[in-house]
């Protein structure tokens, strides 16, 4: 059975960094695409970045130049660093993956932000 498994959440300053990591165990057979959402309290939730099989790499507007995805294949492990964070920034972060039948979700790992 597939579960993805997000760690590396917690409280930060403003300003601060925290690195994100979901690692997967099961197989996923013909990645499409890996990616971060995040969803903050009574808000939808929104796309921070995704990262595809073939490394191409998107993200939300409000986080570019900020935050990083990276994945590393031999791991099964999607990561996702995150510098200058605002209080803005903070939310439930849930990690994803997609293939040509769905899309797997971690359960979510909290980061909060504090002015």
């Amino acid at each position: 059975q597939v579960q993805l498994v997000e760690s590396g959440g917690g409280l930060v300053q403003a300003g601060g960094s925290l690195r994100l990591s979901c690692a997967t165990s099961g197989t996923i057979f013909s990645i499409i695409v890996m990616g971060w959402y995040r969803q903050a309290p009574g808000m939808q939730r929104e796309l921070v970045a995704t990262i595809t099989s073939g490394d191409t790499t998107n993200y939300r507007n409000s986080v570019k130049g900020r935050f990083t995805i990276s994945r590393d294949n031999a791991k099964n492990t999607v990561y996702l660093l995150m510098n200058s964070l605002k209080p803005e920034d903070t939310a439930v972060y849930y990690c994803a993956v997609t293939n040509a039948l769905k899309t797997y979700w971690g359960q979510g790992t909290q980061v909060t932000v504090s002015s």
